[in-house]
């Protein structure tokens, strides 16, 4: 059914639907950052469903596959992540970010759980015995305002993963019935849909979601890496240079490199200058897992899902910087998203309305014409039906 007849025959109706819409779009709107949160990981869990569903055939079972396998681990490391750069932070800053305090947990036990070293001494077995988890559960039943947040960050991230299962079961089924119900098929707006998908799928999982993985991967890996290092030689705040290395993996061309080489060097220089270059192993060792494990292993594993190049790459990172600024921390995944509909809009649908085909003028002067044309055609007809009735009145005069 035509939007016109809709309109005309169904103006309550009509109303009703645009009324519920504009209330969702208000509740949703309170929570835009888990929505944009939500639609990220199902873009990063969706090549992932899609290849358990042409295995296992059963969708439910796919999509809780893909949140458990791949969506809780990636919380817990960039969460662990974080912990080391906030620790990291308040080293060189003295700035409380993540602090234990805010997080309710014992200062020494916080120095202890963000310290790779620890994790890799025997001491940590006391996570086994249950010492160190009695600590932190006694220093969360003593701090409510802790339990309450902590509550909060949960049920916000069950938000998440139950957002994300949902679109990945259910997303052909819901665009199955939008085409059917609306009659889309083999337009134009399916044509944009289309295009906005593909390039929402390249920016969220191919970009962000390896700057993401790389991020985290720098971090931990850098700060173990200091567990290692030997004496004057350790890699200057590791945990901030993996994660700028992270950031700067979103950079065209020169990506991380901008920053792990530098840090090299500078290593490297240090090395010969102090130690009389005895340490230069564990810079090479430095830079060995920054080309390798860094930089290749995640650019190798995504690189084959990133289809979609119709957005300008100087036009995703003023997105990626200005998303922040403009709108918090979901900036960096609701900036680019509404960059890819206006560039698919452009690109698409723009094409499509003819504008600027022709001048007022020239509009004017084919539809004078149409205008004479159809004039001439109505009297060429009345004058051909007039003929026939004349001779038939002529003849029965006659007759």
């Amino acid at each position: 059914m035509a939007l016109r007849s809709v309109v005309r025959d169904h103006p309550l109706w009509l109303l009703s639907g645009i009324v519920l819409l504009g209330a969702i779009g208000y509740i949703l709107s309170s929570f835009i950052g888990l929505v944009v949160v939500g639609l990220f990981v199902y873009y990063a869990a969706r090549p992932v469903y899609r290849q358990l569903v042409a295995r296992i055939g059963h969708p439910t079972i796919a999509a809780g596959l893909s949140i458990i396998t791949l969506v809780l681990p990636m919380f817990l490391l960039v969460g662990y992540a974080l912990l080391i750069v906030s620790r990291e932070l308040r080293r060189l800053t003295n700035i409380p970010a993540f602090g234990p305090r805010q997080l309710g947990i014992d200062p020494a036990t916080y120095s202890r759980l963000t310290d790779p070293s620890f994790l890799l001494s025997p001491e940590a077995r006391e996570l086994l015995t249950g010492a160190l988890s009695s600590s932190i559960l006694n220093s969360l039943v003593s701090v409510a305002e802790t339990a309450t947040t902590l509550g909060v960050i949960l049920i916000n991230l069950l938000a998440v993963a139950v957002f994300a299962f949902y679109l990945l079961r259910d997303d052909d089924r819901l665009i199955g019935w939008f085409h059917t119900t609306l009659d889309t098929r083999g337009t134009v707006f399916e044509s944009f849909l289309r295009a906005v998908d593909r390039d929402l799928s390249s920016i969220f999982f191919g970009n962000i979601l390896n700057a993401i993985i790389t991020g985290t991967i720098a971090v931990i890996a850098y700060s173990v890496l200091n567990v290692f290092a030997p004496a004057g030689a350790a890699i200057p705040a590791a945990a901030l240079v993996g994660l700028l290395a992270g950031a700067a993996s979103l950079i065209p061309i020169v990506g991380m490199k901008i920053i792990y080489v530098p840090v090299a060097l500078y290593m490297a220089a240090r090395g010969v200058l102090t130690a009389g270059g005895e340490s230069l192993w564990f810079v090479v060792l430095f830079a060995a897992v920054s080309v390798v494990v860094v930089d290749s292993i995640p650019d190798f594993l995504l690189r084959p899902y990133v289809s979609g190049k119709n957005v300008h790459i100087g036009s995703l990172m003023l997105a990626y910087i200005l998303g922040p600024l403009f709108f918090g921390w979901y900036g960096l995944f609701l900036m680019p998203a509404l960059l890819v509909v206006v560039v698919q809009f452009a690109m698409v649908v723009v094409p499509s309305l003819d504008i600027g085909s022709s001048s007022p003028l020239h509009d004017a002067q084919s539809t004078l014409q149409r205008f004479a044309d159809e004039t001439s055609a109505e009297r060429s007809s009345t004058t051909h039906d007039s003929v026939p009735a004349a001779d038939s009145e002529s003849r029965d005069t006659n007759s």
